[in-house]
């Protein structure tokens, strides 16, 4: 019983840990998913429907860094919306005579 509970005691603090880790870096890690979405919604947009490029191509134009960066089609509204889940996502839409622009933030 002892053990178990030693061992109980230990994740606890361990996750503690981790999230304390989190919380200290939470504004750099949220500023990057922010740049990353923005930059990955305008190029992706601009290699689907400038370059009209398959989506699967347009995967490989991400940057090193940005896996967790999603891209998805719209093709409905000539958009590319990007995410890194539970942080951030932007959309840019191709505008005719304007290339791809992004959504306004908000």
């Amino acid at each position: 019983m002892a053990v178990r509970r030693k061992w109980w005691i230990g994740a606890a603090l361990l996750l503690l840990a981790l999230l304390g880790v989190l919380a200290w870096h939470w504004t750099s890690l949220s500023a990057q998913a922010r740049l990353g979405t923005a930059y990955g919604a305008r190029i992706g947009c601009s290699c689907r429907y400038v370059e009209g490029r398959a989506m699967g191509s347009c995967q490989d134009d991400k940057e090193p860094g940005m896996a967790m960066v999603r891209l998805t089609d719209l093709p409905e509204e000539r958009a590319v919306k990007a995410s890194v889940p539970l942080i951030a996502s932007r959309t840019a839409r191709f505008k005719p005579g304007w290339g791809c622009l992004l959504d306004p933030v908000g």
